[in-house]
């Protein structure tokens, strides 16, 4: 399966790679900033955002002394046509919107 094999669904495989994504989508961060929000050392999160990098999914751009870190939305292109062919599993009426995390109707 194609989708095992691609950079960006290994990179969004871990749970504090998604995190960071999630982090990166609302702002631009420096390493320093990324590594407040959690409860791990820099030299990790530097790892974790370099599997970031190769999947092309976040871009650095030096600022003056430190690098900020931007997420570049557009390899998640292919995870969101991966998840499509699954739709109706998770939505069969197509009203996915209506679903919230704690949701006892659904079994969540």
């Amino acid at each position: 399966m194609p989708a095992l094999r691609d950079p960006v669904f290994k990179a969004i495989a871990d749970p504090t790679r998604r995190k960071i994504i999630g982090l990166l989508a609302k702002s631009q961060c420096s390493v320093k900033e990324l590594t407040a929000a959690f409860d791990m050392s820099q030299p990790a999160i530097s790892q974790h955002l370099r599997e970031l990098r190769n999947s092309k999914l976040v871009v650095a751009e030096k600022v003056g002394l430190e690098h900020r870190y931007r997420l570049t939305g557009a390899p998640l292109r292919d995870v969101f046509q991966w998840v499509s062919q699954y739709r109706t599993f998770f939505d069969p009426s197509g009203h996915a919107w209506t679903f919230q995390k704690g949701d006892k109707a659904h079994g969540r």
